[in-house]
């Protein structure tokens, strides 16, 4: 792992902690440029929004997009993510071109990066990133656990 993934991913883990603060899951993102800065960044904020598509990954595609200098089309980029993208989230970082996705924990009733769905790597597509999982996924997957445990009152 190098060390501005490992980087990018501790960026993204407070950034998901932060969520909490707001009631939201506790997810990051970190997208990097293609020379590894930090183009942008996001946590959750579904709640805090009042918007369901306001998701970590949304939002810093979104942020990254407006900096990139290529439009819309994040080409040369990395996507860092504490837990495994959804279907939209999926589709999102295909739709921007990004080169690679990397995540943290598998999200096995809602991932779409190889879990239950593989929408980043469907041969159907214009273009599928590269995916990268398991980075610091134990911290990723206790943060939400925790998480969820208070949501439930355990």
């Amino acid at each position: 792992m190098t060390a501005d993934l490992d980087a990018a991913m501790a960026r993204a883990l407070e950034l998901a902690a932060a969520a909490q603060e707001w009631g939201d899951t506790p997810i990051g993102a970190v997208v990097l440029g293609p020379d590894g800065a930090v183009l942008a960044e996001a946590a959750n904020e579904r709640e805090k929004r009042g918007d369901p598509t306001a998701h970590a990954e949304v939002l810093a595609l979104r942020a990254a997009a407006a900096v990139h200098g290529d439009g819309w089309r994040l080409t040369g980029c990395t996507l860092v993510v504490t837990l495994e993208p959804c279907t939209m989230c999926a589709g999102a970082s295909v739709l921007s071109r990004v080169d690679r996705v990397v995540y943290g924990a598998d999200d096995p009733k809602a991932g779409a990066a190889g879990s239950l769905w593989d929408v980043v790597r469907d041969r159907r597509l214009n273009h599928r990133p590269e995916v990268t999982a398991g980075i610091r996924a134990e911290e990723s997957g206790a943060l939400l656990r925790a998480f969820f445990r208070r949501q439930r009152g355990l």
